[in-house]
This record gives C-alpha cells, sequence and structure tokens, in this order.
C-alpha cells in the first residue's frame, strides 16, 4: 500500500509539472504571448552573441554585459548540444531539461526517511509563478546544480564541495552553500575544484577574468531595494536618469553612488552577522546546511545593487530544498519567498514599464516584492538561529540547594 500510495504521489506532481511546463515552454516559444516586455530576447540575442564569440575559442573582452565567472561559458555553449535546433529552441528545452532535474532530485530525497514530498511541490508551484523568465535565463542551470550540492552534503560532503565549487564559478552565489557545512572535505573540494576550473579557462581562454572590473562598475538596479529611493525622488523633483547600463536598467545621476554604497554596507552587515552564527551556532542538524544556505542567499540577494527576475529562481531552488526536511523551521520563510515570486512576475515582465517610469503601480509591485523578501530573510534569519544557536537549551547551572538535595537523595 505505502508503494501504491508513493507511485500515486508522484504521478501526481509529475503530472503537475508536465501541464505548467508545458504552458512555460508554449511563451517562450510563443504559441502564446506573455504580457511586457519579451523575455526571451537575452537568449536570441544577449546569449547567442556571446555563444558566436565563445565558440571561437574568447570570452566577450569586449562586451560590458558579460558579468560572470568563467565555467558561465557552459551553459551559454550548450546549445550546440542539440544541433538540430536553432540556438534560443535548444537553450529553452535544455532549461525545461534542467527544470525536471530538480524535480527528480527533490522527488528521489522526498521518499527517504524523515523526508517529505513538499520541497518537490515547492518547486512545482514555485517556477511557474515568476512566468517564462525562467526559461530565458540560464539561472534554472545553476540553481540544478546548487540543488544536487545541498542534497548530497550531508552524506557526501566531498561531493557537495565539487558541486559548488563548480557552481561558484558559474555564477558566484553557489559559495554560499558552504556557510553550514561543518566537514573540512566539503571546503577543500569546493577549493580544489576552483582552483582547477579556473586554471584550465584562464590558460585556455583570455579574458576569463574579465568580469571582475565589469561587475565592480554596475549601479543600482530599478528593482532593487536601494532604486526605491529614486522611484520615490522621481516624484519631488530628483533629475537622475533611468538607463540600460551594464547590461541591465539602472538608475544614473546624483546620489546613486551613495545608494550603491549603502547596499554594499547592508551586504557586509549580513556577511557579518551570517560570520556571527556561524561562529555561535552549536547545533548542526540535518536541515541545517539547508536552511543556513537559505538564508544566506536570501540576505545577499535583498541587499544586492541588482534584484533581478532570475534571482529569484536560486530562493525557489533553496526554499524547496529546505521543504524537503519536516523538521525544517523554514515554512514562513519559504511561503513569503512563493508570494514574493507571484509578485516579481507582475513587475517583471507584465508592469515593467510600470517600475521604469517609477509610476505609482510600479512603485506598489517594487515595495510589495522587495518588503516580502525582506521579511523572508528576517524570519528566517530568526529561524536559524532559534534553531542553532542554543543558548536556550542548555541547562542551567544548579543551585546550592539543588546540589545540597542531589547528594543527599543519592545517599
Amino acid at each position: 500500500m505505502e508503494i501504491a500510495g508513493a507511485r500515486r504521489r508522484l504521478a501526481v506532481l509529475l503530472g503537475t509539472w508536465g501541464l505548467t511546463r508545458i504552458v512555460l515552454l508554449l511563451f517562450v516559444f510563443k504559441v502564446f504571448v506573455f504580457p511586457g516586455p519579451d523575455v526571451t530576447s537575452d537568449v536570441s540575442v544577449i546569449y547567442q552573441g556571446w555563444y558566436e564569440t565563445l565558440r571561437h575559442g574568447s570570452f566577450p573582452l569586449d562586451d560590458v554585459t558579460w558579468q560572470y565567472p568563467p565555467a558561465a561559458a557552459l551553459p551559454i555553449l550548450s546549445p550546440a548540444l542539440l544541433g538540430f535546433l536553432d540556438y534560443a529552441s535548444a537553450f529553452f528545452v535544455l532549461a525545461c531539461l534542467a527544470d525536471l532535474a530538480v524535480l527528480a532530485l527533490l522527488g528521489y530525497t522526498g521518499l527517504r526517511p524523515g523526508r517529505t514530498l513538499r520541497g518537490a511541490w515547492v518547486w512545482v508551484a514555485g517556477v511557474p509563478l515568476l512566468g517564462p523568465t525562467v526559461y530565458a535565463r540560464y539561472d534554472v542551470m545553476v540553481t540544478a546544480v546548487a540543488v544536487a550540492a545541498l542534497l548530497a552534503g550531508a552524506r557526501h560532503p566531498r561531493v557537495m564541495g565539487a558541486l559548488v565549487g563548480f557552481g561558484a564559478l558559474l555564477k558566484v552565489w553557489p559559495a554560499l552553500l558552504l556557510l553550514g557545512a561543518v566537514k573540512r572535505r566539503a571546503w577543500g573540494a569546493a577549493a580544489v575544484t576552483v582552483v582547477a576550473v579556473a586554471s584550465v579557462f584562464a590558460v585556455s581562454m583570455p579574458g576569463a577574468f574579465a568580469f571582475l572590473t565589469f561587475q565592480r562598475e554596475r549601479g543600482t538596479e530599478v528593482e532593487s531595494l536601494g532604486s526605491l529611493v529614486f522611484h520615490v525622488a522621481r516624484h519631488f523633483g530628483w533629475q537622475g536618469q533611468v538607463l540600460l547600463n551594464y547590461g541591465s536598467v539602472e538608475f544614473v545621476g546624483p546620489y546613486v553612488n551613495w545608494v550603491s554604497t549603502a547596499a554594499l554596507g547592508l551586504t557586509a552587515i549580513a556577511f557579518g552577522w551570517l560570520m556571527l552564527w556561524r561562529l555561535m551556532a552549536a547545533r548542526f542538524l540535518p536541515h541545517t546546511l539547508a536552511d543556513a544556505a537559505f538564508v544566506a542567499v536570501l540576505m545577499f540577494t535583498v541587499t544586492s545593487r541588482v534584484i533581478s527576475p532570475q534571482y529569484v529562481v536560486w530562493l525557489i531552488g533553496l526554499a524547496a530544498v529546505c521543504s524537503c526536511f519536516r523538521a525544517s523551521r523554514m515554512k514562513l520563510p519559504v511561503g513569503l519567498v512563493l508570494a514574493a515570486a507571484f509578485v516579481t512576475v507582475l513587475e517583471f515582465p507584465v508592469w515593467f514599464a510600470d517600475v521604469v517610469a517609477s509610476d505609482n503601480l510600479g512603485i506598489v509591485l517594487l515595495l510589495l516584492r522587495n518588503g516580502l523578501l525582506i521579511a523572508a530573510a528576517l524570519t528566517a534569519a530568526r529561524e536559524l538561529w532559534r534553531a542553532s544557536v542554543t543558548w536556550a537549551d542548555v541547562p542551567p547551572l544548579p543551585s546550592q540547594a539543588t546540589r545540597s538535595k542531589a547528594t543527599s537523595d543519592s545517599s
């Protein structure tokens, strides 16, 4: 009966995944037109342009929109694996396969003792909330690597470390997954992987680390937390502009550097809190690794100068891993992230024009989306602290009267 029940649950899960993903594919293949600007242009124009440069053995050094670590070349080049399709079509199919790989990992984990399929359902429900953008960015591929790393962490630390190292060379943020790792083998494997893979790219392809300069010069993107200052200020005479700058739509003008610097300061504070938690944490349970990764990526997303819609894909993936563990205390933050995902598709692409124009609707959507992410980060941090920094769980020292009574009872 248990096997039959498990098969039934998996069938419903896979069926729901299939129906929702068919809808996403119909949108990216433009059978149906999704409201707002065309989200697939990044693949058909930007990614394909990079592909033409990368396949000739060089990084796009003259393109400031290339702001990714060297291993990002691999997902950009991956459509060559499906040579019978045009570039964009092949990319969409591979993004869908990465999505399916995440589901398979979460489904397999959910059937193990002490686990639940709730994590797989978070992934199945969360991805379509973001709309077709998920399949039009390579972030779903990076998220697949990150999910595999976290799920391998408890039993195979070296595998986790290798996957984290590789993921960090795809898009940096997976390095945060090591925050809750207690076994040095994970850290060592990550370091070895980074050095080995980075060395191969540095030797074989010029410009492997040019992205560091381009990334440093980015400003305040119009969807970030700091951007709200300028969205409101525009209604009171602020003389700045909104421009396509370094690959994203950013504010340019007076005081933008101040807000960008403040965002970096908030990131530093978040990093300091995470280091304090790591020093103070006294209890590491099976779900702590995933919970810590979720909190870390949430904090760095919220304080970033850029909060692009595809960043929420990372959060949904990590939220799904947390939800695989029955004992995880991240239920409320996971719900807040899913709500933020739905608001994200409204602000981009549906009403992105209102966001760029700083209209009232655009400001309200950003306040709501960013507010949900802030609430998720704060509640997740609180739950992580309560679950692992165990001051409250340490029994108090016995009083003199208690010790005397215990002595007399034993005699």
